[in-house]
């Protein structure tokens, strides 16, 4: 039976957060507010719970699933570099709505999907978020919604969708920025934006000094 937390009061915060990284340990998922839309994450690094989230999503292992960190160092220990143009684009945006793709360790022991040695990171800009990814570790993060539907930007809605393949809900309230992050592919030789979200084309330029092209 899944529970739902409202993160709005204090007490219930505590509990729920509590909850969420036991069950995050235990290998299985949660619901989760963040500054974009509510989120559906398991350990980053627990291979059967990326798939169960895969599953539980209705899709498979070639749409890869981004990870979410709660600091600026945490990716130091996942990717293979952190470029120049990484470093001001997280000194710009994180914690916010830029997710950047980049090349991750080839030690590390993860299995997020068809990544090609890649991996999208984020650190999002909302208090319960940063809480749980800094009691736990980076999570596999993806939009709580079924595979088709739109992204909830309630917990409510999320429930609606999920059910109770998914043990814990953190109530948030709804989510202030219904725009999923902007997406910006580093792993080239010049970077590239995959989607613009959160964050604009023109930021992006602006805090690289280049007009950055957008994927069609």
């Amino acid at each position: 039976m899944s529970t739902s937390y409202d993160c709005n009061i204090p007490e219930t915060r505590q509990a729920g957060l509590a909850a969420a990284a036991e069950t995050v340990r235990a290998g299985q998922l949660v619901v989760l507010p963040t500054d974009t839309v509510y989120g559906l994450g398991c350990d980053a690094f627990d291979s059967a719970a990326v798939r169960s989230l895969l599953s539980v999503k209705g899709r498979g292992p070639d749409m890869p699933v981004p990870v979410l960190v709660g600091s600026w160092t945490t990716i130091d220990g996942l990717v293979l570099s952190v470029p120049r143009p990484a470093r001001a684009l997280i000194e710009a945006f994180w914690p916010g709505g830029l997710s950047l793709v980049l090349n991750h360790a080839p030690s590390l022991a993860w299995d997020l999907g068809r990544t090609r040695g890649t991996v999208m990171l984020r650190m999002p800009l909302h208090p319960v978020a940063l809480e749980l990814l800094r009691e736990v570790g980076p999570m596999a993060v993806s939009s709580a919604n079924r595979s088709g539907q739109p992204p909830a930007t309630t917990a409510e809605e999320a429930r609606e969708q999920l059910a109770e393949d998914v043990p814990v809900y953190l109530d948030g309230g709804a989510a202030e920025r219904a725009t999923p992050s902007t997406m910006v592919d580093l792993t080239g030789p010049t970077p590239q934006i995959l989607r613009v979200g959160a964050v604009s084309a023109e930021e992006i330029s602006e805090v690289l000094g280049v007009e950055v092209a957008v994927a069609d």
